[in-house]
């Protein structure tokens, strides 16, 4: 049966979708969609063995699913940083920064392309939207005014601070000798180095863009999203700079029909499997079914005795939220019961939803009989003394000897009412016939009564000594 479809429905499918495209257009170009890719096909296993009912395989996998999200908050911990820094629209409020860079990408440009010339390499880094604090680390403050002479005199051969890279931001060289994070992408190709390893590794892990001038080659390479593109002129970097670098005040307007249409097969794909997800969750959505749940008690007062609990069984009425959740033949529920209030007598309980802990996406509405019916008694400790019963004839000459149990007496707790009646607690049957002289023989208790216990555990020892003294 499809469920009725409500606004709010299809704002969730729409939400949803749009927060999966973000996630998509952020992460295509890294590692981390490979691995969102693998987790999402484990997912798509899990739900289809729960499915069909494969017990062991779903287990299994539930179980390692613990297992992997830590890791993966371990693994990719940059990334997530990132990703949340992204869904901030307040950055844009709070962020003051001047573009005044753009004024100096024909300075730089140049001068990068005069170090290329002169084999010098050199790595430039212009920050964009996101800071790059935690992916950037043994920088060297300087906060000095951009000018070729600076540049130079940082990459210059030997100097301190060329093997490391420049942050260019808010238009000022803000740290040197930086150390980049390294792309482990196994699609960069094999000739190139750490500086071009080094641009592309934070370029995937952030929105900077990273400029990059090969000492080997004499060329200067662009990386932005996890590309290298070769510049061919300086004109060509300023270009590249200043699209890339524009302000969000400066990006070009688009229309919505543009910004709808726009990579029209992920957004379609993902719809659809969003639409899916929405109809499996909610397909056996108000369904209500009747289960039976036994009732358990905990927290008994400790000098009462429980006799017993009228009904055992409740009926209880539950509502499925979603497909997702186990059918009612499968569910194990239980009604425990807080009997600290239990009096001697007869007490009555109310018997409320709370007392049940149900899966998620599984509502309790009603339950049958609201109340239940609790006995008890006052609980009563008692000494009485151990009756060997015999069965069958003792041989010749024993009909006078004495039996004696070790030990003589045994404690007993129950019901005060039932403690009372019993003066003796019995042995299993010894046969008579099979007795010796000398040997000792193990036999249990038998319990008097059924709501009464015996506080040994072990058997009792049985013996025989010489025959009675006549008086």
């Amino acid at each position: 049966m499809i469920p009725t479809i409500r606004i709010q429905d299809i704002a969730d499918i729409l939400i949803m979708t749009f927060l999966l495209y973000q996630l998509y257009s952020w992460f295509s170009r890294t590692r981390a969609f490979q691995v969102l890719l693998g987790l999402g096909v484990v997912t798509l296993i899990y739900f289809a063995t729960r499915f069909l009912d494969l017990y062991m395989t779903s287990w299994i996998l539930q179980e390692l699913g613990t297992v992997l999200i830590i890791l993966i908050i371990v693994v990719f911990q940059a990334e997530i940083r990132q990703t949340l820094y992204r869904f901030s629209r307040l950055r844009h409020f709070m962020d003051r920064r001047q573009d005044t860079q753009h004024s100096q990408f024909q300075d730089i440009s140049e001068t990068l392309f005069g170090m290329a010339s002169e084999r010098t390499g050199a790595l430039a880094v212009f920050q964009h939207n996101e800071p790059l604090d935690d992916l950037m680390s043994n920088g060297v403050r300087l906060d000095c005014e951009i000018s070729p002479q600076m540049l130079e005199s940082i990459f210059y051969s030997g100097a301190p601070f060329h093997d490391g890279a420049v942050l260019i931001r808010d238009g000022r060289i803000a740290l040197a000798s930086c150390h980049l994070p390294l792309s482990v992408s196994p699609d960069v190709p094999r000739n190139l180095g750490t500086r071009h390893r080094a641009a592309l590794g934070l370029s995937e892990r952030s929105d900077a863009v990273v400029v990059v001038v090969s000492e080997e080659r004499g060329e200067v390479s662009l990386a932005s999203s996890g590309n290298l593109r070769i510049m061919a002129s300086p004109a060509e970097l300023i270009a590249a700079l200043e699209e890339l670098l524009k302000s969000n005040n400066e990006t070009h307007k688009t229309t919505v029909k543009q910004s709808l249409f726009a990579n029209l097969l992920p957004k379609t794909v993902l719809l659809l499997g969003v639409c899916l997800f929405w109809l499996l969750v909610t397909s056996r959505q108000g369904l209500v079914t009747t289960v039976t749940a036994p009732v358990r008690l905990h927290g008994m007062p400790e000098g009462l005795i429980l006799l017993s609990t009228i009904p055992e069984e409740v009926n209880v009425q539950i509502k499925s939220q979603s497909r997702l959740t186990p059918p009612p033949s499968k569910l194990d529920l239980t009604a425990e019961i807080d009997a600290s209030e239990v009096k001697e007598g007869q007490t009555s309980i109310r018997v409320r939803t709370s007392d049940f802990k149900s899966p998620s996406g599984i509502t309790i509405t009603t339950v049958s009989p609201t109340s239940i019916r609790i006995s008890a008694e006052r609980k009563l400790r008692k000494r009485v003394p151990v009756r060997v019963v015999f069965q069958g004839a003792f041989p010749p000459g024993m009909a006078s000897w004495r039996v004696i149990s070790e030990p003589a007496m045994v404690e007993i707790e129950g019901p005060a009412s039932q403690v009372l009646q019993i003066d003796h607690v019995a042995t299993d049957f010894v046969d008579a016939g099979q007795l010796a002289t000398g040997e000792k023989y193990q036999k249990n208790l038998k319990l008097p009564q059924k709501q009464v216990s015996l506080l040994r555990d072990e058997p009792v020892t049985i013996l025989l000594k010489g025959p009675k003294k006549l008086r």
